[in-house]
This record gives C-alpha cells, structure tokens and sequence, in this order.
C-alpha cells in the first residue's frame, strides 16, 4: 500500500477503512469519512470502543422494498445521497417512504468538519455536466412532491458551485413544476452574490446550517466555515427574496450551554431544527451528553415562542428529516414522549 503524507492510500476498488485516503474514480485523492485517523495508529490494531447509545436513538437496520428502489434508482442516475455518505439513521425510514436528500456537486468534500462524515478532499472542479438532468429525472421517478438538495462544500470551485446549484434546481423545475425545491446549501465562502445565484432559482426554502452555537463553531466545524458566515449568509437569503423560507440547523449535545435560536431568529430564519449529534466514526468529535426527548420538547416550546415558524425538535432529527411536513406545526408527526418509554 501506498502512502502520501504518512496516510495510507488505497485504490477506490479495495475496502476503504475510515481515515485513510484513495482514489477517486475522477483521479482524485479523498480521505474516507472525513477525518484522518490518529498518526502512527496501526489500521489493524485493536478498534476503539464505541459510545453506548440510549434506547431512544436506536433506529431500525435499512431495508425494505421501498429501499432497494430509492437505491437503485440513486445509482443508476449516478447521484450522491447525504443520506448515505452522512450516515443518517434515519435513511430506512425515509428511503422506503420513497424519499432521499439528493447531495449534488459529488461525494467529496473540500472542507474537514469535526462532526461529518463526508469524504474530504480537492476535486480540482470536476463537475458532472450530466447531474441537473440526471437529477430531474430522478426526482420524478420518485413522483416527488418536495425535495431536499443538498451538496458538498466545493472551494476549489470559483462560485462555490452556486451556478450547478441553481441549473439542478432549474432542471428539476423544468420536470416537475408543481414540485417544492429545499436547497441546503454551503455558504459560499459568505460570498452574496453566489447565495443569490440559488436563492434566484426557483426554490420555496433556503437552508444553511449554523450546526452549533458560537462559542464551539470552531472546534466544531472547518476553519472556512464561520458563525457570523453563516447568519449573514441567512440574512442575505431573506432580504434578498422575502417570499422564501428561510430554515438553519442545530446539533446538540456537543457540550453547548448556551442558545443560538435568537441569533437565527434575528437574521430572519423561519424554520429550525434541534437533533441529536452522533459520532460518525472513533476519529470525529466525541458525544459530550445525550439530549433526552423532555429536553428536545422544552427546546421546540422554546423555539416557537421565539416566532419560528416551526422548530422539528427530537433526538434523530437532521436538516432534511420529513421537511416536506415542517409547515404541518406539529413536530413533523413525532412525538418524543413515546421515545422514552
């Protein structure tokens, strides 16, 4: 095995461990998962133990005929998931319900959070010309009434990949009229006019992730990325086009102490969500505390008597989870009183 920088590098047809680099099939290099692994730490030697998960976040194992369709539908139309590439628990629930978040701009990352599980690495602006038609067909394949679009952060591009962005959500509109368009974008380097480039689009919902608060923004998330980056980046999309919804995320139980839904809250965002943060693998942040479900609902009151629109609050909420439900008012249908039975 080769190695670049004393990180073992594999080729892309052999197992990938988490931490280590290979070959993308675009001639690339990519570190599996995101975070490199411990320097000096054999591959092969013991695994370090994983966190004990309460009996609250324990989702059941993908499978489902629903599931193997949404599957094949994403390979064959060459499309990247966050649902896969960022390990969410949820990904059974909503692929046999025949939804998915489709990650557009690739599988790869430019940027290293401390938190995701997204391969990382310089795609050196390889795009796919064929994805916004690809990624419109998929979408009425799936006869999808609303769908989330979300992307890597690509840095090496010179607007962040703000056009790409737009022409998928162009090209699904093309396809589908009648069909809602949620963009969960990067933030562009807090670039304005790239956001506008999206927020233009056609798109019914805004999104950027302020992922936690202030004071751990850093810790937590790539040096690039920025708190204040990111409310201004927020800001910017409801000034720009009031009539769209504006929606941001948290994850907790990272060791925050402090509340940043009146910062969002001031920068105009409508829409927010409070999940749980779980360690993708033994080389990302460590769990600080396991938020129970009571907290989660006294976060959601919270929330709403700040204004937002709605706050879908619970222990295995991410961004995207059931966001075609988030104006219902009801939690999204959840109901964490019954996780903690």
């Amino acid at each position: 095995m080769s190695t670049l920088k004393d990180i073992p590098v594999v080729a892309e047809a052999a197992p990938v461990r988490s931490g280590e680099k290979y070959l993308t099939p675009q001639g690339f290099t990519a570190v599996r998962d995101g975070i490199k692994g411990p320097r000096g730490l054999s591959s092969q030697g013991p695994p370090r133990r994983a966190q004990r998960l309460p009996s609250w976040l324990r989702a059941r194992a993908p499978s489902g005929p629903g599931f193997h369709h949404v599957r094949a539908l994403v390979r064959e139309h060459r499309l990247a998931t966050v649902c896969e590439e960022a390990h969410c628990p949820n990904i059974g629930e909503c692929w046999n319900a025949g939804t998915a978040t489709l990650m557009l701009m690739g599988a790869v990352c430019t940027r290293a959070c401390r938190f995701c599980s997204v391969d990382t690495g310089n795609p050196r602006g390889w795009l796919d010309a064929g994805e916004p038609e690809n990624a419109a067909r998929t979408v009425e394949l799936l006869h999808l009434r609303y769908v989330v679009l979300t992307s890597v952060d690509r840095d090496d591009l010179p607007d962040g990949g703000a056009a790409h962005y737009a022409a998928c959500v162009r090209a699904i509109k093309r396809r589908n009229p009648d069909t809602a368009v949620e963009a969960l974008t990067p933030d562009f380097r807090g670039v304005l006019s790239d956001v506008a480039t999206v927020v233009d689009s056609g798109i019914e919902v805004f999104a950027q992730n302020i992922e936690t608060v202030r004071r751990l923004t850093h810790p937590v998330r790539d040096p690039r990325a920025g708190y204040e980056q990111t409310l201004a980046v927020l800001a910017h999309a409801k000034r720009h086009r009031p009539a769209v919804l504006t929606k941001s995320s948290l994850m907790l139980g990272l060791g925050e102490s402090e509340a940043t839904l009146l910062d969002l809250r001031a920068a105009g965002v409508d829409l927010v969500t409070l999940g749980q943060y779980l360690r993708p693998t033994v080389n990302h942040l460590p769990v600080e505390r396991f938020v129970t479900p009571a907290e989660f609902d006294r976060y959601r009151g919270q929330a709403l008597a700040l204004g937002f629109l709605e706050c879908v609050s619970g222990p295995l909420v991410r961004s995207s989870y059931r966001a075609e439900q988030a104006l219902n008012r009801n939690n999204a249908g959840l109901d964490n009183s019954r996780l903690a039975r």
